[in-house]
């Protein structure tokens, strides 16, 4: 049986990547494994885009559910410097999901985006006999900008520092202590403090915040795979070495008993709400100033050296020690086994 997540990046050199339809001179960014976003040149301007599942969980609430789904899309824009500013939704909603309850999602939905700027420009909307929760559709954001203003994936310079904002796993942690609390032996206070760990899963404004203060070299949200996946890959696009001190990594309350209670690295989990964010060293301050005016916590993990691996791709050194990419991220398979045992 294939992994559970993304498709690995072998399967997607080999049979996504050499097919990608025309060959259109208006891409500027295209697919590429680890990329959050593509460009398009439109004019002298530029549309950013980036598309997502939408994954809605009752047990969160479905206002929170909803809000929660929608700022994965939109940070996959926001990493870009670019404001999203336009939403492509459909729902393959299941049987039983009552109107009232869509309603609460689409209303939470429509709250943050008016919030954000970002109009509703067209979707689709139906049931379905098959879908289930949580994942119940797909979605594209856009935003419009000067191409100068778009901090590109592989920006990253020997030089720059590496900033880290919220710390890892704190999705995972937040979700499965919310979803699953009762099956942690843990004490009661730990697992209310993994929980809180939801309220930092949002990072559109923390993106846009950090872009403005810049100058900004490259971003990416800490999803699938982690805070290892992240740095891998922005390291490998870069073609540099990204050195890390493991001891300046944030880590929020109650992410390391949980993880140490379901045997999970928290450097492999996915994270949404975190940033990993490399700043030309004369805008660090600035940048950090920002955010932490947000209250986000942030802190300087890094910086990026001249090397990188044989193949011409970028390394990650923590601390003297390599760092692989993850090859599953391990949050899955801890959400099934607590999903089978709470159904047991």
């Amino acid at each position: 049986m294939s992994d559970l997540g993304k498709i690995d990046r072998t399967f997607f050199e080999r049979h996504v990547a050499p097919n990608l339809g025309a060959d259109r001179t208006d891409v500027a960014v295209g697919p590429r494994h680890g990329v959050d976003f593509g460009v398009l040149d439109i004019g002298r301007r530029a549309l950013v885009t980036a598309t997502d599942p939408l994954s809605i969980l009752p047990a969160l609430g479905f206002e929170r559910a909803g809000r929660f789904a929608l700022d994965l899309v939109l940070a996959d824009v926001a990493v870009s410097g670019i404001a999203p500013s336009h939403l492509s939704i459909c729902f393959t909603l299941p049987e039983t999901m009552t109107d009232e309850q869509f309603a609460t999602v689409w209303e939470a939905i429509h709250a943050e985006c008016a919030d954000l700027g970002v109009a509703v420009v067209t979707g689709h909307t139906a049931r379905y006999s098959d879908p289930s929760h949580p994942w119940v559709g797909a979605a594209t954001a856009m935003g419009v900008g000067d191409r100068a203003d778009i901090v590109r994936p592989d920006g990253a310079s020997v030089g720059d520092r590496l900033l880290l904002t919220t710390g890892p796993a704190v999705e995972s942690v937040g979700l499965l202590s919310t979803l699953f609390g009762g099956q942690l032996d843990l004490p009661d206070s730990v697992v209310a403090d993994a929980q809180n760990r939801l309220e930092e899963v949002y990072c559109v404004r923390d993106a846009l915040t950090a872009a403005a203060a810049g100058p900004v070299t490259a971003m990416h949200d800490v999803t699938e795979g982690g805070l290892a996946g992240a740095l891998n890959e922005m390291a490998d696009g870069a073609g540099a070495r990204f050195a890390v001190d493991r001891a300046a990594v944030p880590m929020r309350p109650g992410v390391e008993a949980v993880c140490d209670a379901l045997e999970i690295d928290p450097w492999a989990a996915t994270s949404s709400g975190s940033l990993l964010i490399a700043v030309d060293p004369a805008g660090v301050d600035a940048v950090r100033e920002a955010l932490e005016d947000r209250d986000t916590v942030v802190a300087d993990i890094g910086r990026v050296e001249p090397g990188g691996g044989d193949d011409g791709e970028g390394d990650v050194i923590v601390n003297g020690e390599r760092l692989e990419h993850p090859s599953v991220d391990p949050s899955w398979a801890a959400y099934a086994e607590l999903a089978d045992s709470a159904n047991d």
